[in-house]
């Protein structure tokens, strides 16, 4: 990928983008969602683990900022073998640093232990590594929805939740302006066309619970790809 040097620097508004993700709330249901650029999960993240991941998203989105975007590739939330640990979409910690070199940026591991691998990420990233154009993930609800007294499980984020990631989503599609943004799964795919409606949405299936064979031939589709063997993978959760 090559930056575009005639692209308006976007600097400043990416600092207000970042500087509200840790923010976040939501005072009805506070012990029901883990926001991982502010929270520090007892178990599993180190002790520094909230500001390296808002460290990670901010240079993301800088480094972004320098590309004509392809695409915004959008979920629906983060799931807790994921983004929950990393805080970048569709990224669990086997794919962190791919994801970080895509881009040419830093994102050290904010979690301690064995590395914990995501079935959705490992099929996103399988494709993702052969395409050359910008794309840039992200997710309708950009926090972990999880079971009350259980952390570690996905749960569908709520109206509530929706609207102020979608508030969320289209600064960030403001700021990027892809050429087209890619829903994975319904959830998405709603919240796409409202928002970005004038322009291309493509409503992909999700690769989990029986999907992974039409989603691989979506993708590859779009991209002119030889699609990946099929069997490779298979999906436990809808989290992304």
């Amino acid at each position: 990928m090559t930056p575009v040097s005639s692209k308006p620097k976007i600097a400043a508004p990416i600092k207000g983008l970042t500087a509200n993700a840790p923010k976040i709330r939501f005072p009805g249901t506070p012990e029901n969602t883990f926001n991982p650029y502010s929270h520090r999960c007892d178990v599993h993240d180190r002790e520094d683990a909230p500001r390296h991941r808002s460290a990670s998203l901010h240079a993301l989105l800088e480094a972004a900022g320098e590309y004509d975007i392809d695409s915004i590739r959008i979920g629906r939330d983060l799931g807790y073998r994921g983004n929950r640990r990393t805080g970048l979409a569709f990224t669990d910690d086997v794919h962190l640093d791919i994801h970080a070199e895509r881009w040419g940026i830093s994102a050290p591991r904010p979690t301690k232990g064995g590395m914990v691998a995501e079935q959705t990420a490992a099929i996103v990233w399988d494709i993702l590594s052969r395409v050359k154009d910008p794309v840039f993930l992200w997710n309708v609800f950009p926090l972990h929805p999880h079971e009350a007294d259980n952390p570690f499980s996905n749960r569908p984020h709520t109206p509530l939740e929706r609207k102020a990631g979608e508030e969320f989503l289209s600064h960030l599609i403001s700021l990027l302006r892809p050429r087209r943004l890619i829903a994975i799964g319904n959830d998405a795919a709603l919240t796409a066309n409202r928002l970005f409606g004038h322009g291309e949405v493509i409503k992909a299936r999700h690769p989990s619970y029986g999907g992974q064979t039409r989603f691989l031939a979506q993708v590859a589709g779009l991209y002119e790809l030889c699609e990946p063997k099929q069997g490779a993978f298979s999906f436990g959760n809808a989290g992304a």
